[in-house]
C-alpha cells in the first residue's frame, strides 16, 4: 500500500448482536494493525456524528450487525459526511437488509428461492390467524421456516413442523420485527459464498458447508465454539460447487452489494442451490464463516481487510 490511511472501525451498537460486533470489530482491528495501518475503535453513539465532524477519518468501516449497522442508515450519514466507508451502499444494504426484496430481486435474476409468504403483523391478526396459518400450511406445505423479514444472526428464526409449531413462529418472529417472511423449508445442505471485490470485480472465495450438531444453525450454533462444524470446502460435487458460485455471484450482482458480502444459499438432495439470504456485513469472529473461509482459501486475512480498506478509498 502507498499509504496509510486512518481507520475508524465501528463495532458493537445497540442490537441483538452488539457483542458479536464487537468480536468482529477487534478482528477487523487486529488485521489491519498487523499491515501497519492507524486504526481507532468505537462503539457508535449520540456523539459520533460529531465526532466524525471534527475528527474526519480517511476510512470508516462500520462492523455493526442488525439494523444499526445494515440498514443502510448509517452508511447513508457517512456519504452525506463525504466520507468513505467499507460496505454496500446505503441503497444496496436496505435492499439486502429486507429479506423478502432481496427474494424477489434475486429470483428476478434467476436465482432460485425457496417458495414463501411475507405477512405483516397487522394483515396476520386482521385476516384472522387461524385462517392464515391454515392457507399457508396448505400452500406451503410443512416443514417451513419463519424469520423476521429483517435481522440477522438467525435471531427470532424458528424451524417449523407442525401447524402449533407455526402458531408459535409468529409470535416468536413479530417480537422482532413488524414483518414475517414464512418460507418453505428445503431439506439439504447449508452453504454460504463469501464474496470480496477489493477493485478488480467480484470474486467467490471459498464456499463454507455449515452442519449445526443441534440441527438448526440458529444464534447458539453459530456463535458458540464447537456447536457447528464446517467444511472447506463443502462436501459437494464440483458441479454443484461451480453453480453455487455463479450464482452467488449473481445475486450479488443483482442487489448491486459491493466490497464485501455472504451469500447463503441450502443445496438439495438433486444438488439444486436455493437462495437464501444475502449479509452486507458478515461476522468475522473466529467462529464465523467468512473468517474460516479466508484462512481456508489461503488468503491474508489482514492483506485482503487492508486491500478491502483500499477499495474504499477509491470508490467515487
Amino acid at each position: 500500500m502507498s499509504s496509510m490511511p486512518r481507520v475508524l472501525i465501528l463495532s458493537g451498537g445497540i442490537s441483538h448482536e452488539r457483542d458479536i460486533s464487537l468480536k468482529s470489530g477487534r478482528k477487523v482491528a487486529d488485521g489491519l494493525i498487523s499491515h501497519g495501518m492507524s486504526v481507532e475503535l468505537r462503539d457508535p453513539d449520540g456523539t459520533l456524528i460529531e465526532h466524525l465532524r471534527e475528527h474526519p477519518p480517511e476510512v470508516v468501516w462500520p462492523v455493526l450487525h442488525g439494523a444499526s449497522g445494515e440498514d443502510g442508515a448509517l452508511r447513508a450519514l457517512l456519504e452525506m459526511l463525504g466520507i468513505p466507508y467499507v460496505g454496500s451502499t446505503a441503497d444496496a444494504s436496505r435492499i439486502a437488509w429486507n429479506k423478502p426484496v432481496a427474494k424477489s430481486l434475486v429470483e428476478r435474476s434467476g436465482v432460485a428461492t425457496p417458495p414463501s409468504i411475507t405477512l405483516s403483523r397487522d394483515a396476520f391478526r386482521e385476516l384472522g390467524a387461524e385462517s392464515v396459518l391454515e392457507t399457508v400450511t396448505s400452500a406451503l406445505e410443512l416443514p417451513l421456516i419463519v424469520k423476521p423479514a429483517q435481522g440477522g444472526s438467525a435471531q427470532g428464526v424458528s424451524w417449523v413442523d407442525s401447524a402449533e409449531d407455526l402458531r408459535k413462529a409468529m409470535v416468536h418472529a413479530f417480537t422482532y420485527s413488524d414483518i414475517a417472511l414464512i418460507e418453505k423449508r428445503i431439506i439439504g445442505a447449508e452453504v454460504c459464498v463469501p464474496i470480496i471485490n477489493t477493485g478488480d470485480g467480484p470474486r467467490a472465495i471459498q464456499a463454507v458447508e455449515i452442519e449445526p450438531l443441534s440441527g438448526h444453525y440458529d444464534f447458539e450454533a453459530r456463535y458458540t465454539a464447537g456447536a457447528t462444524r464446517f467444511y472447506t470446502p463443502p462436501r459437494l460435487e464440483p458441479e454443484v460447487m461451480e453453480s453455487l458460485n455463479t450464482l452467488a455471484l449473481e445475486s450479488f450482482s443483482a442487489l448491486g452489494l459491493r466490497h464485501l458480502a455472504r451469500v447463503d444459499f441450502i443445496v438439495d438432495s438433486s444438488g439444486k442451490p436455493w437462495f437464501l439470504e444475502a449479509s452486507t456485513m458478515p461476522g468475522l469472529t473466529e467462529t464465523s464463516s467468512t473468517a474460516l473461509a479466508l484462512d481456508s482459501a489461503g488468503y491474508d486475512v489482514g492483506g485482503v481487510y487492508g486491500a478491502l480498506v483500499d477499495a474504499a478509498l477509491a470508490t467515487p
